[in-house]
């Protein structure tokens, strides 16, 4: 039997990223794990409304989303530990900022540059509705035909209950595999 839980969110685990932004000229970090796809070309970027990225997205209408490995989860916890109001936190990475002008993170495996189309208000946080406009990967996690490969990748999720962060898992099987053979 089910028991209700209030209305909790149960949508967890999700990628951890690191977001990058420019914020009073400089590179600022902040650690996020409410992210979501709204198409093959958006996503969403969940923050809280008090974090001191927030002012560097509203001004530039741009921000970089780092996908988090093991290999890069020490800083990127760090990112989340403190906010860049309090610390200067824009040599905690090695970083490049190109013609876009959004940091990316030299070490992340994956780096989604993104321009804000649109911000949507809540309750304490602003969601940023964010297009991809490119998109970066180390070769060595792609596949034959140039494609991610995440069993190679290993991102890092986030799971909100416990605060934790996991580890990727096994592959069980094909999208469409299991309904074919009934």
């Amino acid at each position: 039997m089910k028991k209700q839980i209030k209305n909790t969110l149960a949508l967890y685990p999700t990628p951890l990223v690191v977001v990058g932004a420019m914020v009073d000229g400089k590179p600022n970090w902040l650690l996020a794990g409410h992210v979501g796809i709204i198409g093959h070309d958006r996503i969403m970027i969940s923050l809280a409304s008090s974090h001191y990225t927030n002012q560097g997205i509203r001004e530039t209408g741009k921000l970089s989303v780092n996908i988090v490995d093991e290999n890069l989860l020490s800083k990127a916890d760090r990112a989340g530990c403190v906010s860049g109001a309090k610390e200067d936190k824009s040599s905690l990475f090695d970083y490049v900022i190109d013609d876009f002008g959004a940091p990316m993170i030299g070490q992340a495996p994956i780096v989604m540059e993104c321009a804000v189309d649109d911000i949507y208000l809540t309750d304490g946080f602003e969601s940023y509705i964010c297009k991809i406009n490119r998109t970066f990967a180390e070769e060595h996690i792609l596949g034959p035909e140039g494609k991610i490969n995440y069993r190679i990748l290993k991102p890092v999720l986030f799971e909100m209950p416990t605060y934790g962060y996991l580890r990727t898992g096994d592959v069980i099987g094909g999208c469409t595999s299991f309904g074919k053979k009934q």
